[in-house]
């Protein structure tokens, strides 16, 4: 199969054998029992349910699940915040630059902490390169920040237990390695 230059083969065939082997180590225990408010309504296949009500079922159910979380969103959306305004740039390429032999599992922990949305993932790159940054330890920060970012550990942690939330960051940041190792390689060719 020829694939143009600049597309690589994706990590998502993995994701299944992830959640199997997950699966068989008994991590289904850790989701925590979320409770969602309303009360079961019988199944009678004579009734039927008009359009207005399946619209005002669906949003009042979506609105319990935003107050659930929302108190988790905001701690992490303003944790994530602080850090990605306060960090320099400079700070990360000293930490995780070429003179660093563990640059990408570095920059892969570094990524954790900052909330990297799609809009700023070019020009953090850009800027990180231009300092001098390998381009595997971009993008170990990358897949780091946008797997598995405060916002969103802390937005896993309402409904599943500990153990599985780190879990999940142990996974985004293998992956995160191991794509920053590729990346890294395919550099050097």
């Amino acid at each position: 199969m020829c694939r143009p230059p600049s597309t690589l083969p994706s990590p998502s065939p993995l994701l299944p054998g992830i959640g199997w082997l997950l699966g068989r180590l008994g991590y289904g225990r850790y989701v925590k029992d979320v409770m969602v408010e309303g009360r079961p309504e019988p199944c009678d296949c004579a009734v039927a349910v008009s359009h207005g009500t399946r619209i005002r079922s669906a949003f009042s159910f979506a609105v319990s699940l935003f107050r659930q979380v929302l108190p988790y969103l905001l701690l992490g959306a303003g944790i994530g915040a602080f850090i990605y305004g306060f960090i320099p740039g400079d700070l990360i390429v000293s930490l995780a630059g070429p003179d660093n032999p563990l640059a990408i599992p570095v920059a892969a922990v570094i990524g954790v902490p900052m909330y990297i949305r799609a809009e700023t993932i070019i020009p953090i790159s850009a800027v990180l390169l231009e300092k001098g940054m390998g381009i595997g330890a971009v993008m170990a920060l990358i897949i780091g920040g946008a797997g598995a970012s405060i916002p969103e550990v802390t937005l896993l942690a309402a409904i599943f237990e500990r153990r599985l939330v780190a879990a999940f960051v142990v996974t985004i940041l293998t992956v995160a390695v191991l794509a920053g190792i590729v990346f890294q390689v395919l550099s050097m060719i």
